[in-house]
């Protein structure tokens, strides 16, 4: 609850003239705690540090503001190094990194049994996957599946 309440705080912060300036990304427990507070639909980003198109949709679709309006808007999103070996704890279960990915990132992430980001996945509130893309997404794009699902 504390992390929810810090999560909105550091929001509310970012706010100037009602539009949010940037993504507020969540980690796992932190929307853990906002699904069970506050039902909305998801968006993961998973990325790694050596993924040019990771780095690349940072730079040129998630800085952009109509982006940045709809997630703020209408998503919880979370932003996920698929390498991190940081054990994470969500929805009662612990996930661990496997070899060379995180388990979260293989059971959300993995096509054709591979996982290669970036990976975007849409989930509605109950967290059922909707819609998974595991290519680079221009703003155009990715806004066009925001408002689609």
């Amino acid at each position: 609850m504390l992390r929810f309440l810090l999560a909105v705080l550091f929001c509310l912060g970012m706010i100037k003239s009602g539009v949010a300036q940037e993504i507020a990304w969540l980690s796992f427990e932190q929307l853990d705690d906002s699904l069970k507070i506050k039902p909305k639909p998801v968006i993961i980003s998973f990325y790694t540090d050596w993924c040019v198109y990771c780095k690349k949709m940072d730079k040129e679709v998630y800085s952009k503001a109509a982006i940045i309006k709809e997630i703020s808007q209408h998503y919880y999103a979370v932003k996920f190094d698929a390498e991190t070996k940081t054990p994470i704890f969500f929805d009662g279960k612990t996930f661990n990194k496997k070899a060379k990915f995180h388990e979260l990132a293989i059971l959300l992430g993995t096509r054709e049994k591979q996982f290669i980001p970036p990976v975007t996945l849409i989930l509605d509130s109950n967290f059922a996957v909707k819609s998974r893309w595991f290519e680079y997404l221009s703003s155009d794009k990715l806004l066009e599946i925001l408002k689609t699902n």
